[in-house]
């Protein structure tokens, strides 16, 4: 198998997982869960994690909820951006294998929650973080997989510039002193 053909295996397998356990997951959260029902799968963790039924009309973690046209949007840019990168997946440099993961992370998790716009009308949330008094959030594995998915873009381009500036130390000219002064 070529190196090409193993890339774009490793792409649509990454998505592919990424769909399959999302979507799994929150299919078992709808068929199990009444909405807003919380449970503490792990009591000693309750308050900071649990998992409580909720559904979010706006993007990852809750950004633009309740907009009615919002829904809409990200569908779009849920096929546009994963349409981009995967258009975009050939060109990344050899040597990147985290700008690749990352690239299949986001594209799953933004398919991902597309799915559950166009099933559901909304995103299916459930994975309940807080610390009391300061921040409560429900979010789900596609919004994790897409926040690591870009963290991982972001680590990987951080890499590739620091790789880049070495080169060009290592390519400079060194200036010798003549001895003649």
């Amino acid at each position: 198998m070529s190196v090409s053909t193993r890339r774009w295996v490793f792409l649509f397998t990454t998505i592919g997982a990424v769909l399959l356990i999302d979507q799994v997951t929150k299919t078992l959260v709808v068929l199990n869960m009444a909405m807003s029902e919380s449970i503490q799968p792990f009591p000693s963790l309750y308050p900071f994690f649990q998992i409580t039924r909720s559904f979010n009309t706006g993007s990852a973690f809750g950004f633009m909820a309740g907009s009615a046209v919002a829904g809409y949007v990200f569908l779009v840019l849920a096929f546009v951006i994963s349409g981009f990168l995967i258009w975009s997946y050939p060109r990344i440099e050899d040597g990147q294998p985290l700008a690749r993961l990352a690239t299949s992370l986001i594209v799953g998790g933004a398919l991902g929650n597309a799915i559950d716009r166009i099933i559901y009308g909304h995103v299916v949330d459930f994975i309940h973080y807080q610390l009391p008094n300061v921040i409560s959030n429900v979010s789900n594995l596609a919004d994790h997989a897409i926040v690591f998915g870009v963290a991982l873009m972001i680590w990987s381009s951080w890499q590739a510039e620091a790789r880049t500036d070495a080169e060009t130390v290592d390519e400079a000219p060194v200036a010798v002193a003549d001895g003649d002064d």
